[in-house]
């Protein structure tokens, strides 16, 4: 059982909020921007050959963010369990943008998946589930950020970096972390062995 209802969390931001970074639950356009700077940080610098997932896209504000940089993947889908996220996302992107329950599907192939913020609200397992599949269906590495500290919230999912380093171990994965950008926020890649 998640620790809310996803549903009701993100559709009574989104009537607060609008199609804002606030309406997907960051607290600024500029510090979900720093998130996504600190997963880019763990790509290679020319993404133009990559395949991107980007799971738990909400809106396509990742995919936006590397546009306006100047850089565009190969290809790049996006995937959302909430359809009005998804509706909004293949508005803004022009790209393939699919309502997917990342939890329950079956993942589609690709270099590399991305997320940025769209676990805060479930449980650890569901969490470390989330975190497995991904990683499994990425030919190259799972990129992601996590709130951190420990497991006392409520309504958000917090983690240790050293946990994350443990389910890295467990999974034969090259982990790296990156901390120190955001306040209770740290980023991870989780890249295959080469």
């Amino acid at each position: 059982m998640p620790r809310v209802d996803n549903d009701a969390f993100y559709r009574s931001s989104l009537i607060a909020h609008g199609e804002t970074a606030e309406g997907v639950h960051w607290n600024s356009v500029e510090t979900q921007e720093v998130r996504f700077r600190a997963l880019r940080s763990f790509l290679p610098e020319d993404i133009s050959g990559l395949t991107l997932v980007d799971a738990g896209c909400g809106f396509g504000d990742l995919y936006c963010y590397l546009r306006r940089q100047g850089e565009r993947p190969k290809a790049y889908l996006g995937l959302d369990v909430m359809a009005p996220m998804v509706e909004t996302a293949r508005a803004r992107t022009g790209c393939e943008i699919r309502v997917c329950d990342i939890l329950g599907e079956e993942l589609p192939r690709a270099d590399y998946y991305l997320c940025s913020g769209a676990m805060n609200t479930l449980t650890r397992d569901e969490t470390r589930v989330f975190i497995r599949k991904c990683f499994e269906a990425s030919g190259r590495g799972f990129l992601f950020n996590l709130l951190k500290g420990w497991n006392t919230s409520t309504i958000y999912n917090l983690f240790l970096p050293r946990e994350i380093r443990r389910l890295g171990r467990d999974m034969e994965a090259e982990t790296e972390i990156l901390e120190g950008y955001l306040s209770g926020d740290f980023s991870v890649a989780l890249r295959k062995p080469q």
